[in-house]
């Protein structure tokens, strides 16, 4: 018989989700002329779903009539159709009614309201709900005839075999199927005028089970507790492709998450593991903020020496990001107003000390010095740490203005030594008168050259 990946989209030969493929066979003639799929039950109990769904929404797209015979497990299609044509319709039933929107696993199921009309669509492998998609004609159908988790009653995952035989004398159920006919009154399909009875139901695919009663538990355990727990296991680069939903949380909520964390590492000592932190910043999407947190925790009256000691750490966060170095500044300005009458003395020095170690560059520095706020300590605190840090940034502008000046005398030594280069190449002129002129004019060019002024 064979099988084929339910998803068939997925070339993958190791797809662990399989159904077998659609067996039809065509019986009678002229306008009595009707197709039976004869492993229904198999491709149903297969992708999860009853077989009334499948064989319906054969019905409905070919414009035809459907009977199902529960008691001998005929599924049927009036006319003629060819086992190929079904599983390409069976390809867009899957679509619609079987893979997660989300993460496309077929480890999903139906949950009807009725009250709401709706249908909606869960995933076990993914966590995602949400409202059903399509909007076939087939809808109408689901919502008359919505899944059950009794698995006694037939047309469910119809593989109850012997278990349900013995419910069902337990129950004192009696009653026999019986083969209904759907009488649409035209060709159309369409399942509002169905007069089917029998209630149809399909079990949760962790209630399903095999014909020797061994339960198939698909179940996957999505609680906030078990997806912290695997993501322990995971390494640094995977815990930055999950999708959480940490993101669906404010800026406040994710900063306090890094903050519990970075705390916990701190007062374990274990903040020797960057890629940790790193990781854990970028998938909050607040690395550029991060470093507020970092001067919150890691700083306090021993900045000097705590600057030394974490200055990879720092980097690791602050390299080639003005932003972040910004919010950096800010953060030491937290710090200098917890701890004023050690620190405000020292604000040049603290700055000169991030800027000799690379943390923090010229350019977020003058930034932030243009500009000040409340946001983070009082107006008049940053007026007074602004002010406490003019000798120092104005060191910086001027040894700026010196490096300028130097790299234009610079390139103006090696534009006329080019040009006397190229002259000295001329065929026509003598080496000997040459040489004497390179010799004075260099030694001109050393006693103009100011070596201080570097």
């Amino acid at each position: 018989m064979g099988s084929v990946n339910v998803n068939r989209n997925v070339s993958d030969a190791f797809y662990r989700y399989k159904m077998p493929r659609i067996q039809a066979k065509v019986e009678g003639k002229g306008n009595g002329i009707k197709t039976v799929i004869v492993n229904m039950v198999d491709v149903a109990k297969a992708i999860g779903r009853p077989a009334t769904y499948p064989t319906k929404y054969f019905g409905c797209e070919l414009g035809a009539q459907t009977q199902f015979d529960f008691k001998n497990e005929r599924f049927i299609v009036n006319g003629s159709h060819d086992a190929t044509k079904l599983q390409d319709l069976l390809d867009g039933f899957i679509r619609k009614y079987v893979l997660c929107p989300a993460c496309d696993n077929p480890e999903t199921e139906l949950m009807v309201s009725a009250k709401k009309a709706t249908i909606s669509q869960g995933c076990k492998a993914c966590g995602y709900h949400g409202l059903l998609e399509s909007n076939h004609k087939l809808n109408t159908y689901i919502l008359k005839n919505p899944p059950s988790l009794n698995p006694a009653v037939q047309g469910s995952s119809l593989t109850e075999g012997k278990r349900g035989k013995r419910s069902k004398r337990a129950n004192g159920d009696t009653t026999a199927a019986t083969t209904t006919a759907t009488t649409n009154g035209d060709r159309s399909g369409s399942p509002e005028n169905d007069t089917s009875t029998t209630d149809i139901v399909v079990e949760a695919p962790e209630k399903m089970a095999d014909e020797n009663g061994d339960d198939d538990n698909w179940a996957v355990d999505v609680s906030e507790e078990a997806v912290r727990a695997r993501m322990q296991d995971l390494t640094d680069g995977a815990k930055g492709m999950t999708i959480s939903d940490d993101l669906d949380k404010t800026e406040k909520e994710r900063m306090d998450m890094f903050y519990k964390l970075l705390k916990c590492r701190r007062d374990a000592g274990q903040l020797d593991n960057h890629k940790e932190l790193i990781t854990e910043a970028e998938r909050l999407e607040i690395k550029t903020k991060a470093p507020l947190i970092l001067a919150e925790l890691l700083f306090d009256q021993n900045i000097a020496l705590q600057a030394k000691k974490y200055r990879v750490l720092l980097l690791r966060f602050t390299h080639d990001d003005i932003k972040a170095q910004k919010y950096l500044i800010r953060g030491i300005e937290q710090v200098i107003a917890l701890h004023k009458d050690v620190l405000m003395p020292k604000v040049p020095g603290i700055l000169k000390l991030f800027y000799d170690a690379d943390i923090l560059e010229e350019k977020a520095l003058f930034e932030w010095s243009n500009k000040v706020t409340k946001k983070y300590v009082s107006k008049d605190l940053s007026q007074e740490i602004h002010d406490k840090a003019t000798p120092f940034l104005t060191w910086l502008q001027e040894a700026e203005e010196e490096d300028s000046e130097s790299e234009e005398e610079d390139d103006d030594l090696e534009i006329e030594y080019d040009d006397r280069a190229k002259q000295s190449l001329k065929p026509q002129q003598s080496p000997s008168v040459q040489k004497p002129a390179v010799v004075n004019e260099d030694s001109d060019d050393e006693d103009d050259f100011d070596i201080d002024a570097i």
